[in-house]
């Protein structure tokens, strides 16, 4: 097994997990406004793209055909097809990004986090849960934009999602926003803190200090 102290990356890659309706958008909107070194991955999609949206910003646009080309040469770190559009995260991307000293912030679902992780084994995992099931109906309730049905098929797939929270490093109860924000806030802090990603950032430092 590779040594994580002796891993040449300077960057770190957060993947957040959570719920619909558990906060995870609005807590990731606010760091990413807070920290500027902090960077959202763009996914490539083939679904059209939405008004005002823009190719490269928002997601990097494709067609079908060239997207399954693409993930049939590996070029994706994790994949998916949601409602007959395919969504995908480059792999070269990522690795350019973290060797470059970017952190890197992943929004996806618990089946997305198993196959980056396989690619990256050194991600930081994040899972937002909501206080309660209670919690997250009223919430999901609360946009008043989805009917019973859907929300109610929200809430069993939340129950699914939760279950995989044992497998992030890291988990914020979302109760209060500005309390949870200052955690995941904490959490990224720490992270740049670690051994392996101190020794890539300042090997200088290191090797005058006799450490490697």
């Amino acid at each position: 097994m590779t040594n994580p102290k002796h891993i040449s990356q300077s960057g770190s890659l957060f993947v957040i997990v959570a719920p619909s309706g558990a906060g995870k958008s609005s807590l990731v909107a606010e760091l990413l406004k807070q920290d500027a070194n902090i960077q959202l991955s763009i996914s490539y999609t083939t679904r059209a793209p939405r008004a005002g949206e823009i190719d490269g910003v928002n997601y990097h646009f494709t067609d079908a055909p060239n997207f399954l080309a693409m993930r049939g040469r590996g070029d994706f770190i994790e994949s998916a097809e949601v409602h007959g559009n395919y969504y995908g995260t480059s792999k070269a991307w990522i690795e350019t990004a973290l060797a470059s000293g970017k952190d890197i912030l992943l929004e996806i679902d618990y089946q997305g986090a198993q196959q980056v992780r396989v690619h990256f084994p050194n991600m930081v995992g994040i899972f937002i849960l909501p206080p309660s099931l209670a919690e997250l109906k009223a919430r999901l309730e609360g946009r008043g934009t989805e009917a019973a049905d859907v929300i109610a098929t929200r809430l069993t797939n939340a129950a699914d999602e939760i279950a995989h929270a044992s497998e992030c490093e890291y988990v914020i109860i979302n109760n209060l926003f500005p309390t949870a924000l200052a955690e995941l806030q904490t959490i990224v802090h720490a992270t740049r803190l670690r051994y392996a990603v101190q020794l890539a950032r300042y090997p200088e430092v290191f090797r005058s200090l006799g450490l490697h």
